[in-house]
């Protein structure tokens, strides 16, 4: 946790390579000190067919995924300065967005979870 999930047209990898937009996300969420750096989860689907509106070229959305317990503030920092930094590392691409959303607690379930030795119900066991 958390999840940080790109999609994008095709063509903005023409201007950065997926390491270099995933890299952004990635040192954003870390710099902010929300989460732990290890924990940190980023991943890019490109997509060759889309449809935008008139005179539009490219997209980009970031869909973050984050265990619940922040507040509202902390949530609209992090999806502004993902945002900005985007808009800076592409200005060239016609839609830059971000949103965040949060899991909750109660029925999320990973691999630290459910291991037996895990009596503690630590989500980060073993990592």
């Amino acid at each position: 946790m958390p999840h940080f999930i790109i999609e994008c047209s095709q063509n903005i990898l023409q201007e950065k390579t997926p390491d270099e937009i995933m890299n952004a996300v990635y040192e954003v969420a870390e710099s902010t000190g929300l989460f732990a750096p290890n924990d940190i989860k980023v991943r890019l689907q490109p997509y060759e067919y889309y449809r935008l509106g008139n005179h539009k070229t490219s997209f980009l959305h970031v869909f973050g995924h984050i265990m619940e317990g922040r507040n509202t503030e902390q949530k609209a920092a992090l999806s502004k300065q993902i945002s900005s930094r985007l808009s800076e590392l592409l200005p060239d691409v016609s839609f830059v967005s971000v949103n965040i959303s949060e899991f909750e607690a109660a029925t999320y379930s990973n691999k630290a979870l459910i291991n037996p030795e895990n009596t503690s119900k630590d989500r980060h066991f073993g990592l």
